[in-house]
């Protein structure tokens, strides 16, 4: 079945309302997704087929022209989710792809000396993530390279691996660290950057429009500055606004038979570092109502459930200091181990997902630590983009900021986390300070482009790699390929 397109391309913040505001449409939502939680995803597409099929011919028994307007949005709306359920189920088979008998093979290249009864033991002690999809064991494309990673048994059993972490400097006590604890004014580090998005050969019949969003830095006062756009391929674009929540440069091209259709930019910008030396004495009460959003739910990805309740309960205890309870919280974080992720727009619920899985990413440690800090009255966002280091490290990268009176608005990177430090400053680093290499495009996570895209997204909740998607649908990332590379600079010259 070809799923309908969605009208928007975050329908959950846009479209769940109208949805939910009819408990039939709800109800039937509900079982779609109880049906695929359970694994059933046959049953599901067969349910989801005929509603999107005969949604564009549902008629209003009555009313006015209004009420007919309002009964049509509600029908795409409910068309749209069910649509996005049956491509979750999609992208979800494309990340679960491993059968039981291939999985030894996968963990061999990693461990050679693996055997069947280190399989079942690993899966008893819930190392190998799986799925049943229609009554099938499906293993995440993954489980063997996070084997490695979460499992200290499983590393000492490579022949010379090294955790993704363990490549990254800054990741460690650096040098770096303190120049910033130590330094007067904060350390500037100019950063070039040249982007390729390439969509697949004959991905787009030829002569159509695609459209591609690449991502691009934000204007963040002390944090990121004098972005200067070198050059784009296509030459004509569009920038989003540079206070954008999810900044992009969008570009479009005619696509050619035969022929990749690449798109490039080329930028550049000055990345400041930023510390601040937080006494949790000093630490005064909240008295803005412009913090309020900050504080608050935001489904699905951060919810105060009750599990999520008793969680927070465990970790803080009797503590009332707002800083020690920021302690407290980022450091329980920073213990779950890191792991490749799966795709974002797998995953209903991010914040539990880390705090159930028993591994998670930079993402999803970060919307873990977001909300356990919101419940416990401490604002908190998000910020993400790449991170480089001054020795030729990079990778795509997520971190956030929280809030304290009357320090203000303080960078956190809970993946980084405690450095291996006996000095108190550098040992808490991450929680109040940050690098001076850093590429900040998103202020916001799941946040409209500008300009819109007509179609859902392929990452639903982050935007590092860009987007692509023409007339006849949106093109997932098994369609097109990108790349980065940079090379660091002197910083800008001051303005006169």
């Amino acid at each position: 079945m070809r799923c309908a397109a969605l009208r928007h391309p975050l329908f959950n913040a846009l479209a769940m309302a109208t949805v939910l505001a009819s408990p039939a449409f709800a109800a039937e939502l509900d079982e779609i997704r109880t049906l695929i939680d359970k694994g059933q995803y046959q049953v599901a597409k067969a349910q989801i087929g005929q509603p999107v099929r005969e949604s564009g011919t549902h008629k209003p028994t009555s009313g006015s022209e209004h009420a007919n307007m309002q009964d049509n949005a509600a029908v795409t709306s409910h068309r749209d989710a069910l649509a996005f359920e049956a491509e979750r189920m999609r992208r979800i088979e494309m990340e679960f792809n491993l059968k039981p008998e291939e999985l030894l093979p996968s963990i061999q290249r990693y461990i050679p000396d693996a055997t069947d009864t280190d399989i079942a033991r690993w899966d008893r002690e819930g190392l190998l993530e799986y799925k049943t999809i229609n009554g099938e064991r499906r293993y995440f494309r993954k489980t063997a390279y996070n084997l490695v990673h979460i499992s200290e048994e499983a590393a000492a059993r490579t022949a010379d691996y090294r955790r993704f972490t363990d490549k990254a400097p800054l990741y460690q006590r650096h040098p770096h660290h303190s120049a910033v604890i130590n330094g007067d004014t904060p350390v500037k580090q100019g950063i070039q950057i040249e982007y390729a998005l390439t969509v697949d050969a004959d991905a787009v019949p030829e002569g159509e429009t695609v459209r591609a969003w690449l991502p691009f830095p934000k204007e963040v006062p002390a944090r990121q500055e004098n972005i200067q756009l070198i050059s784009s391929e296509p030459q004509s674009h569009q920038l989003a606004a540079a206070e954008h929540p999810q900044r992009t440069i969008y570009l479009e091209k005619t696509a050619k038979k035969g022929v990749p259709t690449e798109f490039r930019v080329s930028y550049r910008f000055d990345s400041l570092s930023s510390y601040t030396r937080i006494d949790a004495e000093a630490i005064e009460p909240l008295d803005s109502r412009a913090l309020e959003p900050y504080l608050a739910e935001r489904l699905p990805h951060i919810e105060f459930s009750p599990q999520m309740r008793s969680l927070s309960a465990r970790i803080v205890g009797d503590e009332k200091n707002p800083y020690r309870i920021a302690q407290k919280l980022f450091a329980h974080v920073d213990e779950i181990p890191w792991a490749g992720a799966r795709e974002y727009s797998t995953i209903r619920n991010i914040s539990r997902y880390a705090a159930e899985a028993g591994h998670a990413d930079c993402g999803q440690q970060t919307l873990l630590l977001i909300t356990l800090m919101r419940m416990n009255g401490i604002p908190a966002r998000w910020q993400s983009g790449w991170e480089f280091s001054p020795e030729g490290f990079d990778t795509m990268h997520d971190w956030g900021e929280f809030y304290l009176a009357p320090y203000g608005w303080m960078p956190m990177d809970v993946t980084h986390g405690l450095l291996n430090s006996e000095n108190a400053q550098e040992r808490w680093f991450y929680l109040g300070g940050i690098d001076s290499y850093r590429l900040i495009f998103n202020s916001d996570y799941s946040r409209e482009f500008s300009p819109a895209k007509h179609h859902f997204r392929s990452e639903t909740v982050d935007s590092q790699r860009g987007e692509v998607e023409w007339r006849g649908g949106n093109l997932y990332f098994d369609q097109w390929d990108y790349s980065m590379n940079w090379q660091l600079l002197d910083p800008a010259p001051a303005k006169q």
